[in-house]
């Protein structure tokens, strides 16, 4: 899934007089991430394992990051008076990507308490509770929709193009800002699934739409928060075991993903802290 903000990318091979003719590898290490991260994005999927890979891939990016950030030359150039307005900026960057992981991380642990409830109910297979159960699951993801909407509009950055003040290693990660907006952008995506979905708890005219043959033979191409919305919209003409089943796959599908985020913050962070030392210093 290509996003806006992978759109933002910006050529950094123009070499700056405070570094060494010859780029470190560290930093050629840095843009092979990039590249990875923005093949993905262009060829996704839109499912859940490819987020997870996504995932996977900033927290190698920002580990790298991390450690380009130490090495004395980068410090140096980065401690420069001239430059310190742009690690400001980075540093609001990193805090609204802090921000965005949070909304995810909620949104995470809302859908997957809803989902272990409603897998309880199943299983013990009463019909009353089951109905109220699904309702409110439902109601609970188009809370999670409406979150997401608004995180998503927030979004919508307009990112600067390189200025003769800018240091080289301020425009690379700016790339890596981009980057990680846009596989955060494509996370909040997943998770909101059909837009068309969210609008409509109050009856059932979706079902048609979501159980017809056609769509049926398709089901491969949902994603699991997909799969476990067409399956509960039409859970009257299913059986609680088709039910749990999809359940436990999107249980399992959102471990894989707080497991990553969990990881990839805590690159953020260190690297976050790294460029609060250089300004500081």
């Amino acid at each position: 899934m290509a996003s806006s903000a992978s759109n933002a990318q910006i050529s950094y091979h123009v070499r700056s007089n405070s570094f060494p003719s010859r780029p470190h590898p560290l930093t050629s290490e840095v843009d092979q991430h990039l590249s990875r991260l923005r093949s993905s994005q262009a060829t996704s999927t839109s499912s859940s394992s490819s987020i997870c890979h996504e995932i996977n891939g900033l927290q190698d990016l920002y580990g790298c990051v991390d450690k380009f950030l130490q090495l004395p030359l980068v410090q140096q150039a980065l401690g420069q008076e001239q430059q310190k307005k742009w690690v400001d900026e980075l540093l609001n960057g990193s805090l609204r990507i802090l921000d965005i992981s949070s909304i995810v991380k909620d949104a995470l642990l809302q859908t997957k308490m809803c989902v272990q409830e409603l897998s309880s109910v199943l299983r013990r297979r009463r019909g009353d509770e089951i109905s109220s159960e699904v309702k409110k699951y439902l109601t609970s993801r188009k809370a999670v929709k409406k979150t997401i909407k608004k995180a998503l509009k927030g979004m919508e950055l307009k990112h600067s193009s390189k200025t003769s003040e800018e240091h080289e290693t301020i425009t690379m990660l700016k790339e890596v800002e981009a980057v990680t907006f846009a596989v955060f952008e494509s996370m909040l995506s997943i998770i909101s699934g059909p837009r068309s979905t969210s609008s409509q708890l109050g009856g059932w005219s979706l079902v048609s739409k979501l159980v017809q043959p056609k769509r049926i033979a398709c089901k491969e191409d949902m994603n699991e928060f997909e799969k476990v919305d067409a399956a509960l919209i039409a859970h009257k003409t299913s059986t609680s075991d088709n039910i749990i089943q999809v359940l436990k796959g999107l249980e399992s599908n959102i471990q894989d993903l707080e497991g990553g985020l969990e990881s990839f913050s805590r690159h953020l962070i260190k690297s976050r802290v790294s460029l609060l030392n250089i300004l500081n210093n």
